[in-house]
C-alpha cells in the first residue's frame, strides 16, 4: 500500500521517535511505498491565520504552505499517525496539520445547497496511530480519549467507507519497564507488518 506516516514529536530521540523508527521498519519491511512527514523538522506552521479561516470555504490552493501536504494525503491508501498523547489529545502541531491540511477541497467539500460536508479521501482505506499515554488506559477512558474520539470519530468519516482503524496506544507509559516497552515496540512491529 501507499502508505503515509505523519510524525509529530519535538524530541529527536524521544520513545515516541523510536516507535516511529519501528513503524517505518515494518511497513518497509512489508513492502509497503512510504512517504514521512516530520511536522517538526519540516517546520510546519500549525496556525490557521485569521485570512486562511476566513477563505476556509473556498479554493483549498490559496491556502499557503499546504500544497505538499494535500498532495500526500490524496496520494496514500493508509495514513499512520505516529506522536504522543498530551492533555488527552493530539500535540497542538499535530492538531494544527489536522486543522489546516484536513480542509475544504483536500478532505471534504460542501456543495452548494448541501445540508452535511462531502468526504473526499475515499483513497484512504487504512487508519493507524501509534501513540502513548501518560497516563492509565482507565484513567484516559475517564476522561473519555478525546485524541482517540478525533481520529476515529472525525477523520476516519471523511476517508473510504469501509476504512478501517487501528489504536496502538501504550498508556502509563510514565511508569512502564523497558520490557512493557519493548512489547510494545514488538506490538507495533506485528501490526504495521501485516
Amino acid at each position: 500500500m501507499k502508505t503515509l506516516v505523519i510524525y509529530c514529536h519535538p524530541e529527536p530521540t524521544s520513545f515516541t521517535a523510536a516507535m516511529r523508527d519501528v513503524a517505518l521498519a515494518a511497513l518497509q519491511s512489508a513492502g509497503h511505498e512510504v512517504r514521512i512527514t516530520d511536522l517538526y523538522a519540516d517546520g510546519f506552521d500549525p496556525l490557521v491565520s485569521a485570512e486562511e479561516h476566513g477563505r476556509h470555504r473556498d479554493d483549498p490552493a490559496a491556502a499557503l504552505g499546504i500544497a505538499e501536504h494535500a498532495d500526500n494525503l490524496r496520494w496514500c491508501e493508509s495514513l499512520v499517525l505516529v506522536y504522543p498523547t498530551w492533555w488527552a489529545g493530539q500535540p497542538a502541531m499535530l492538531k494544527g496539520w489536522i486543522d489546516r491540511v484536513w480542509s475544504n477541497g483536500v478532505a471534504w467539500e460542501m456543495p452548494d445547497g448541501a445540508h452535511r460536508i462531502r468526504p473526499l479521501l475515499r483513497n484512504i482505506r487504512r487508519l493507524t496511530v501509534v501513540t502513548t499515554h501518560g497516563s492509565s488506559k482507565i484513567v484516559n477512558a475517564l476522561e473519555g480519549e478525546g485524541g482517540k474520539r478525533t481520529v476515529m470519530r472525525s477523520l476516519r468519516v471523511l476517508c473510504h467507507p469501509l476504512c478501517r482503524t487501528r489504536w496502538l496506544a501504550l498508556y502509563n507509559i510514565d511508569r512502564s519497564t523497558a520490557d512493557q516497552r519493548a512489547q510494545f515496540m514488538k506490538r507495533v512491529t506485528e501490526r504495521l507488518a501485516r
